[in-house]
């Protein structure tokens, strides 16, 4: 029979990127998510769906009906801003729907339980370029400190419940279904307004730069997790920095977009400069990613273009 695997999240930019490689893979895949930020559209026809808020009682039931075996947890409120704005609401999601999740892991015997965390906002200002995973962990926003804490529940839970657990720190992944309208996303954000004929915004310099790593990247290493070691955390990105300004000329090339950027203050809790070291996802993982900055950026110039 085939293994069943959740997501939470499912509905999501990378969430549903995962969905979709799992049913390919021959997974049973169930998918919870509110839609809160996740999209029907983006359901794979294959999963079975259910509109659950990770926070929610309900999903207990859910995990005692279908018994998945593994779980990949995507849900997330995902914005830095937004986590400066609002750091209790940004907890109750980040914080205490994962402690939710975790815990129905441990009750219901899972096997491998694979969390998605944060590699860009979790170091802080670097001390050194580019972060390992030994380096401290000194987040300036809320939603770096929230995805700390869990990482933290998910060793301790998983230990305590005799399951295996992996935390995969991204970078900013980019790339299909990223939500060109939300405050996260600069690459869906760019793009959409160039498309659109729109004024660009940069906060800052744009000198600041950023681990861009695309979205079929970041699948292949949640597969890649399901057979790493356990315990294991890993750095997930390209491991070289690109500046904000940088990403504006190679979509602006790609779109044919004339305008200069209109530039706005730097927005609080955002890190200036920031790359990750991945050479412990390809020695222990046999991860590395394969798709080039540019590819990725044109590829999903093209998405948004062929979807409106």
């Amino acid at each position: 029979m085939a293994r069943t695997a959740l997501v939470t999240g499912g509905a999501g930019f990378i969430g549903s990127h995962v969905v979709d490689r799992l049913i390919s893979d021959g997974f049973r895949v169930l998918v919870a998510d509110n839609l809160a930020t996740g999209r029907r559209e983006n359901l794979h026809a294959g999963a079975a769906f259910f509109e659950i808020d990770v926070r929610s009682p309900r999903l207990g039931d859910l995990f005692k009906r279908e018994r998945p075996e593994v779980v990949f947890h995507l849900a997330a409120a995902a914005s830095v801003s937004g986590s400066v704005r609002d750091p209790a609401k940004d907890a109750r999601t980040n914080v205490m729907g994962s402690i939710n999740v975790l815990q129905l892991s441990r009750r219901l015997g899972i096997e491998r339980f694979v969390f998605s965390s944060t590699g860009g906002a979790l170091y802080g200002e670097p001390a050194y370029l580019p972060c390992d995973e030994a380096h401290p962990v000194r987040p300036l926003s809320p939603y770096g400190a929230a995805k700390s804490a869990v990482e933290g529940y998910v060793h301790t839970i998983a230990a305590l419940g005799g399951f295996e657990a992996t935390v995969l720190r991204y970078a900013n992944v980019y790339g299909p279904r990223q939500d060109p309208h939300g405050e996260a996303g600069v690459v869906a954000i760019f793009a959409r307004r160039m498309l659109d004929g729109r004024d660009v915004v940069i906060y800052g310099d744009g000198e600041q730069e950023r681990d861009f790593v695309y979205v079929s990247d970041v699948v292949e290493a949640n597969v890649k997790a399901l057979a790493g070691p356990a315990g294991g955390v890993f750095n997930i990105g390209r491991g070289e920095g690109t500046s904000v300004n940088a990403v504006f000329g190679t979509l602006a090339a790609a779109t044919g977009y004339a305008r200069p950027p209109k530039h706005r203050p730097a927005r609080a809790g955002d890190v200036s400069k920031i790359y990750l070291d991945v050479r412990k996802a390809r020695e222990d993982l046999g991860w590395s990613a394969a798709v080039g900055l540019e590819a990725g950026l044109v590829a999903t110039v093209e998405s948004l273009r062929a979807t409106g």
